[in-house]
C-alpha cells in the first residue's frame, strides 16, 4: 500500500486525505470568496447587458459580407455617433433572406439614421435595407424575474426532496454548497466585466443542477457510512464522513473534467478562437460554475454538514467514547512506546481498516 502512487490510492479511494479535519481553511476559503464578490459588486458593480437596459437593435442583410465584418462596421458606426456606444456580437437569423442583427446601446432617431447611413455607404447598399428598431429592457427583467422564481421553486423542491431522502441537516449543507457556487460564479463574472445577459442568467440555473448531483454522491456515501454508526465505537462520524468523501473524490474528479471538457471547448474555442461572442457569456458561467461545484461537492459541501453533526449531543457524545475506548486500548510495548492495538484515527482521517487488510499485531511481552 505505501508503495501505491497518490493517484493510484485516489481511484482506490483510500488515500486518506483529511479533508473534513481541515474544515476550517474550507470555511475561511468561501469566507474569502464571499467578501470579494460582495466587494467587487459594490467597487465594479454588475455591468448589465443590453437586453436589460433597451437599447437598438439594426438588421443588415447577410450578403453584404460575413458576421465579423457586419460587427466592425456596426461599432463603428455607433461609436462615431456616440463614442460611449456598445455593441453585441452579430447573430445571423432568417432562411433564405438571411440577415446580421447587431444590438447596441440606446440611441436617438438621428443617431440611428446616421448608423443605418453609414452602414450602407459601407456595404453599397440601398439604405432601406437596413432595419432599426428599439428594444426594450424590459424582455430582460421578465427573464430574470422568471429565473428568480424557478431558483425559488427549484431550491424548495431540492430542500424537500433532501430533507426526505436524507436530512434536514445534509440539506443545509447541499444549499449551502449551492450559494457558495453562485457566489462564486458571480465573483468571477464581475471582476472579468462580462455583461450580464439572459444566457448568463440561464447558466446560472443550469450549474445549480451538476452542482447538487455531485453533492447528492457524495451524501449518499456519507449515510451509507454513518449508518447505524452511534451503536458502534470504532469510528467517529467525522471520519466516516471523510472516508465518504475519500472514496467519492476520484468519482466527482472524474465527473467534473468530463464536463467542463465540452464546456471549456465552448469557451476557448467556439467564443475564443472561433469568435463565436454569443457563447462566451453562456461559456464562462457554465465553466466557472461546474468548476465551483466540483470544489464545493468535496471540499465544503460535507465539512458543513459535519459541522451540524457536531453540534448534535448523540453525536458529540459518541466522539467522546470513541476516543475514550481507543485511549482504554493504548497500551505500552516493551521499548516504552505506546502500541496501539486498535487502527487509530486521526481527526477527520481514514486509517480505517480495508477489506482483507489482517490485523495490528500486538508485541510479545518479556
Amino acid at each position: 500500500m505505501a508503495g501505491l502512487g497518490l493517484a493510484t490510492r485516489l481511484y482506490r479511494g483510500d488515500a486518506g486525505l483529511n479533508i473534513i479535519g481541515k474544515k476550517k481553511v474550507w470555511f475561511s476559503v468561501a469566507l474569502t470568496v464571499l467578501l470579494i464578490t460582495v466587494l467587487s459588486f459594490v467597487f465594479r458593480g454588475p455591468q448589465l447587458g443590453i437586453d436589460f437596459t433597451g437599447g437598438n437593435k439594426f438588421q443588415v442583410p447577410a450578403s453584404v459580407g460575413d458576421a465579423k465584418q457586419v460587427e466592425s462596421a456596426i461599432a463603428k458606426a455607433v461609436t462615431d455617433v456616440d463614442p460611449k456606444g456598445k455593441t453585441l456580437a452579430a447573430v445571423k437569423i432568417g432562411g433564405g433572406e438571411a440577415s446580421y442583427e447587431v444590438k447596441t446601446t440606446s440611441l436617438n432617431p438621428d443617431q440611428s439614421f446616421k448608423v443605418k447611413t453609414a452602414l450602407a455607404q459601407k456595404f453599397g447598399i440601398d439604405v432601406t435595407k437596413i432595419s432599426d428598431t428599439q428594444v426594450s429592457g424590459a424582455w430582460g427583467s421578465q427573464v430574470t424575474s422568471k429565473a428568480l422564481t424557478g431558483l425559488a421553486v427549484f431550491l424548495a423542491i431540492v430542500i424537500g426532496y433532501l430533507v426526505i431522502r436524507f436530512e434536514w441537516r445534509m440539506a443545509i449543507g447541499a444549499v449551502a454548497s449551492l450559494i457558495l457556487d453562485l457566489t462564486l460564479t458571480a465573483g468571477v463574472y464581475l471582476l472579468v466585466g462580462f455583461e450580464i445577459t439572459p444566457s448568463t442568467v440561464i447558466g446560472f440555473l443550469t450549474i445549480l443542477g451538476f452542482a447538487l448531483y455531485d453533492v447528492v454522491v457524495v451524501f449518499d456515501k456519507v449515510q451509507e457510512n454513518t449508518g447505524g454508526i452511534l451503536a458502534r465505537n470504532t469510528m467517529t462520524y467525522p471520519e466516516a464522513a471523510n472516508l465518504a468523501v475519500n472514496q467519492t473524490l476520484m468519482r466527482s474528479i472524474n465527473t467534473g473534467l468530463v464536463a467542463l471538457l465540452p464546456v471549456g471547448g465552448l469557451l476557448f474555442i467556439g467564443a475564443g478562437l472561433l469568435g463565436a461572442g454569443t457563447l462566451k457569456d453562456l461559456g464562462l458561467v457554465l465553466f466557472i460554475g461546474m468548476g465551483a461545484a466540483v470544489y464545493s461537492s468535496i471540499f465544503f459541501a460535507t465539512p458543513v454538514l459535519v459541522w451540524l453533526k457536531e453540534k448534535e449531543g448523540r453525536v458529540a457524545a459518541h466522539t467522546q467514547r470513541v476516543f475514550a475506548r481507543r485511549a482504554s486500548l493504548v497500551e505500552k510495548g516493551e521499548d516504552g512506546v505506546p502500541t496501539p492495538r486498535v487502527p487509530v484515527f486521526v481527526d477527520g482521517g481514514t486509517l480505517a481498516p480495508k477489506p482483507g487488510q489482517r490485523p495490528v499485531s500486538r508485541p510479545r511481552k518479556r
